[in-house]
């Protein structure tokens, strides 16, 4: 750069787009104006290391509170597994990308940050991810599934095509945008429905000549996908160190025993590098611990920990009032007299003592599942906290580094909140189910697609009562939107005529694929390729 650090602070300064930013930091005001030029190498270096952080408590918050409690009140309200699936399972596994997207779309210079993670995202689950699964068990895939799924995102994605096209979007699509995805889980329904029942009329048919083996029905669906539940395991897990005699623990070791996080059984099975990893979380498990309730079905108790539990009434308000809106309301005074946040401890003071004082340690009370209502509240807004830190941060490295929003978001932004993905789904495949990641890998990014910028973009027309204009993403935008394209048309013709066999020379294809447009795309950002 050819201005001085005082040029570059007061540029900063006087323009509204260095200084509206929506997370606690104002990232771009530090790297500019409270470190000098030659501290940028290591600035950034402390910048990744927060990133990194940064997408910790996004993968833990997640997985340990919000999916839990999403699978909690899906079991409340009595929701079928095909049901919670696509709708409450799949927010809580897409939840990162989605906040992430909705906290890009607020501000117009990084509404291509959410574009490039959503289709970053997307080529890197459909190919790295999918590929990776070929490779360590290939399998058949279940077809109508599978043909549902692609022509969904397909649809999904050319549509998100048009927009970016048109450089704007109106209400009125936006909630069509939406509704392809109410489309979508109402054909995994019905399409689920006329299965069973098909399956039903063919056992019957068959009934008195052969049974008909689970193996031959279920390559037309994903529904009979041998699944190990977690009720099954835990059963399992906890019988094997239940205690002979009966044994009552007391308040406080009660507190104490519900704010560790770590499991001595678990801790001796695991390898150096996982508790290396989880001695670096217990920090931040503990905190969340004491701040977001947690119900699980599946345990005889569904997780009833008296005392912390009545904390819990007070933390978790807490927490939503400091976390909203990266802190908007925390100094907020009502009529301009009274503290918010002290009326939000004295309320929860007061609910704690309630329940304190009419339950016991050994049986969770009747509204009990109300606690996993809270626990998705907190945890749903610690991740847009989180989310809009990812986004001002990766803004802040796309300025000091000159490079393009799109490109931090196909890269750092897609890979952070898909490796956990990626790891999970080629677990579950090694553990003998590739179908069960396969469908994950596919039901995941149409939702993420659908979710992601139908709300990024109704939200944002809700706060400026406009059409949202989309900034031109250059050539880079286009690169990404074909390559996505391509991928999935490459899919929806080759497995077929493999006749749905996902072979091992397939999966390095797709890898090879990922390569070739990861090259293609960064070559693009340096302007090595370019438009005449």
């Amino acid at each position: 750069m050819n201005f001085s650090a005082a040029d570059r602070c007061a540029f900063v300064k006087n323009t509204s787009d260095c200084s509206d930013q929506d997370g606690f930091i104002n990232y771009i005001h530090v790297a500019f104006c409270l470190l000098p030029p030659n501290l940028t190498p290591l600035t950034i270096t402390f910048c990744m290391i927060w990133l990194l952080f940064l997408f910790v408590i996004l993968g833990l918050t997640a997985s340990k509170f919000f999916c839990p409690n999403l699978s909690a009140i899906s079991t409340s309200l009595h929701l079928t597994h095909n049901v919670a699936g696509v709708t409450l399972l799949a927010l809580g596994n897409g939840a990162p990308d989605i906040f992430s997207a909705v906290a890009a779309f607020s501000h117009p210079h990084t509404a291509g940050l959410a574009v490039g993670a959503l289709f970053g995202a997307g080529i890197f689950v459909t190919t790295v991810v999918a590929g990776s699964v070929a490779l360590v068990k290939p399998f058949f895939v279940a077809s109508r599934p599978f043909l549902r799924d692609v022509i969904f995102y397909m649809v999904a994605v050319f549509w998100t095509f048009i927009m970016l096209y048109r450089g704007s979007t109106t209400l009125s699509e936006t909630f069509g945008y939406l509704s392809l995805y109410v489309v979508y889980v109402l054909t995994v329904i019905i399409s689920t429905y006329v299965y069973k029942r098909q399956k039903r009329r063919r056992n019957l048919s068959v009934q008195d000549i052969q049974p008909t083996p689970e193996s031959y029905l279920s390559d037309s669906s994903d529904d009979n996908i041998p699944n190990p539940t977690a009720e099954t395991i835990q059963e399992e897990y906890e019988s094997e160190y239940r205690p002979l005699l009966p044994h009552t623990d007391s308040t406080s070791q009660i507190m104490l025993n519900s704010l560790n996080p770590v499991d001595s059984r678990k801790w001796r099975r695991k390898s150096l590098s996982w508790r290396v990893f989880k001695i670096l979380k217990i920090p931040l498990e503990v905190v969340l611990l004491l701040c977001v309730p947690v119900v699980d079905p599946d345990k005889e108790d569904k997780n009833w920990r008296r005392p912390l539990n009545c904390l819990h009434l007070v933390t978790a308000p807490v927490v939503c009032v400091l976390a909203f809106q990266s802190g908007m309301f925390a100094d907020y005074l009502i009529q301009n007299e009274f503290p918010l946040l002290l009326l939000t401890v004295l309320l929860g003071l007061f609910l704690s003592v309630i329940v304190f004082c009419t339950t016991t340690n050994d049986r969770p009370p009747k509204y009990h599942p109300l606690f996993a209502v809270l626990g998705f509240l907190v945890s749903a807004v610690l991740i847009s906290a989180a989310a809009s830190e990812v986004v001002s941060l990766l803004h802040m490295l796309g300025v000091v580094l000159g490079l393009s929003t799109t490109v931090l978001g196909l890269t750092l932004l897609a890979w952070g909140n898909s490796i956990g993905d990626c790891f999970s789904d080629i677990t579950i495949a090694r553990q003998g189910y590739p179908r069960m990641a396969i469908s994950a890998c596919f039901g995941g990014i149409i939702f993420n697609m659908l979710l992601g910028v139908g709300l990024g973009c109704l939200v944002q027309m809700l706060k400026t009562h406009s059409d949202l204009q989309f900034t031109p993403g250059g050539l880079l935008t286009w690169v990404l939107v074909g390559s996505l394209g391509l991928s999935m048309v490459l899919s929806f013709i080759i497995i077929p005529l493999c006749r749905f066999q996902m072979q091992r020379t397939y999966g390095i294809f797709l890898i090879l694929f990922y390569c070739v447009f990861l090259v293609i795309a960064l070559l693009t950002e340096f302007g090595k390729i370019h438009t005449t």
